[in-house]
């Protein structure tokens, strides 16, 4: 388990560079999870670290499978200094304990709820889960482990996540795309979805 977490923690490095803090959040009956803060100019970066210490399993399965299967971490990138975004460090940590506590597997096109504001009047409590690849790349573990994602988030407002439920992660990406929604204000208002 540590072996895996310094792996993903220089995977982190190498992308995005030195964090300038770290905080740590455990809850009963689960792994500490660690969120890293990156500062590229104007944007934040908050990555958690310790989701992929263990391997998401079917939540039907009878036995969890303690070396195969799906592992991902987290990333969320908003544009710094418009609202108290360092907030969000606890709603994250509770996200990326989701699949320990809750036995989900958590994926592209997934939708995940918090269930409050992910930092003092922010318009989200929830997001939509993208793909991985791009701003940090998959990191590969020795057979038979599955490679580490680590999974973009981008906040959703309760319109936008309703709206997703229905017509689909791909559908609102694309709405996102065509209004040129800039998915990394912390304050934005909702994409028109009529």
């Amino acid at each position: 388990m540590g072996q895996v977490l310094a792996l993903v923690e220089a995977r982190l490095r190498t992308a995005l560079g030195e964090p300038d803090a770290r905080a740590a959040v455990t809850f009963l009956g689960t792994d500490r999870i660690e969120v890293l803060r990156f500062v590229d100019g104007e944007v934040v970066r908050y990555a958690t670290l310790g989701m992929s210490a263990q391997p998401m399993a079917d939540p039907t399965a009878a036995l969890a499978d303690p070396v195969k299967g799906p592992r991902a971490e987290l990333v969320l990138s908003v544009r710094g200094g418009l609202a108290d975004t360092d907030k969000v460090l606890r709603p994250l940590a509770v996200l990326a304990s989701a699949p320990q506590v809750e036995g989900v597997i958590v994926a592209a096109g997934a939708s995940l709820d918090v269930g409050e504001p992910l930092w003092p009047g922010a318009p989200f409590s929830s997001v939509l889960v993208a793909e991985s690849g791009g701003l940090v790349e998959d990191l590969e573990l020795d057979e038979p482990m599955d490679p580490v994602r680590f999974l973009p988030l981008l906040p959703m407002t309760s319109n936008e996540a309703a709206w997703k439920r229905v017509h689909g992660a791909k559908a609102l990406e694309e709405r996102w795309l065509t209004h040129g929604t800039d998915l990394r204000d912390p304050l934005r208002a909702s994409v028109r979805l009529d």
